[in-house]
């Protein structure tokens, strides 16, 4: 099956079929977020730092990084910011941006190999981002939107994201690397969203054989209690084959239910890593205690 490679300086990251789901952390992110804006522009990264410790330390295996600031030098932004999360953590990065000359300065201060994120189906896009992804051996996320939009016909988006793929072989960029966005609308404003994302990740995986993402948040927009919708839709796409997602790792619901999407999709071996997750830390010194007091009793 296929595997997408990524790495850092130091780290390598697979995203397959049958394999551990990939979080990619969506913290380092200014849209909606003033105070982060506005901090970055004036030079301040230290939220981005800790939003990427924070990220790591709560499970993302890899982490989005994204500086479109209105009004700002973004180029210089995502460059810096760029350094900055790699001097902090060993993850792969997705470095984000729609302006072509800041994924060239991300792409330029990168050490390893990135995913790019993100290409669409429009054709000056295509032979703009294309090229820049096959120069610096990345990867790339491909949006199944083109100039018409975006569909509400699943079939329409397929043939986007099939055309995406032709035309980044024709770049030398093999289908491995290209990670196909079936795009996730809200599910409150369309109520067939989820339906129709999961008959798209599952012709992606069958048909084109590509491994899948999403902004996983997009979901559950607008409704109440937003994580559980999240967590739930993540789970019901793992089990349709979707292989990773932009989303946040900080909430428990969300990150529990990808956790047993992995188990239950057998992509957990031993199940370790929801064992050691949900492990009572307590048990084993509370085990010994209780040994070491029946081995006092029998000395007495």
């Amino acid at each position: 099956m296929t595997d997408t490679i990524v790495s850092s300086a130091t780290k390598e990251v697979v995203i397959g079929f049958g394999r551990p789901f990939v979080m990619i952390g969506e913290r380092i992110n200014p849209t909606g977020r003033k105070l982060l804006a506005e901090e970055m522009k004036q030079g301040d990264f230290s939220r981005v730092e800790a939003d990427a410790v924070a990220q790591v330390a709560a499970g993302a295996q890899m982490l989005d990084v994204n500086a479109g600031i209105p009004l700002a030098d973004e180029p210089a932004l995502l460059a810096r910011a760029v350094q900055l999360v790699q001097q902090v953590t060993d993850v792969p990065l997705s470095i984000d941006s729609s302006i072509i000359a800041a994924l060239e300065a991300g792409l330029a201060v990168y050490q390893g190999k990135a995913l790019v994120n993100s290409v669409t189906g429009e054709d000056e896009v295509m032979e703009r981002v294309l090229p820049l992804v096959a120069k610096h051996g990345a990867a790339v996320v491909a949006i199944s939107n083109d100039e018409t939009g975006i569909s509400m016909d699943p079939d329409v988006r397929f043939a986007v994201a099939k055309r995406i793929v032709e035309r980044a072989a024709d770049h030398g960029i093999k289908p491995a690397d290209v990670v196909v966005d079936p795009l996730v609308m809200p599910i409150g404003a369309l109520g067939q969203a989820g339906q129709q994302a999961f008959t798209l990740i599952r012709r992606l995986r069958d048909e084109l054989r590509v491994n899948t993402t999403c902004g996983a948040s997009n979901i559950s927009f607008g409704l109440p209690n937003r994580q559980v919708i999240t967590g739930t839709f993540l789970a019901m796409a793992i089990g349709a084959g979707m292989t990773s997602a932009i989303m946040s790792p900080l909430h428990p619901e969300v990150l529990a239910a990808v956790r047993a999407a992995d188990v239950l999709a057998g992509h957990d071996q031993d199940c370790m890593t929801w064992i050691r997750a949900n492990r009572d830390p307590n048990a084993e010194s509370e085990g010994r205690g209780r040994r070491e007091g029946r081995r006092r009793r029998g000395a007495e």
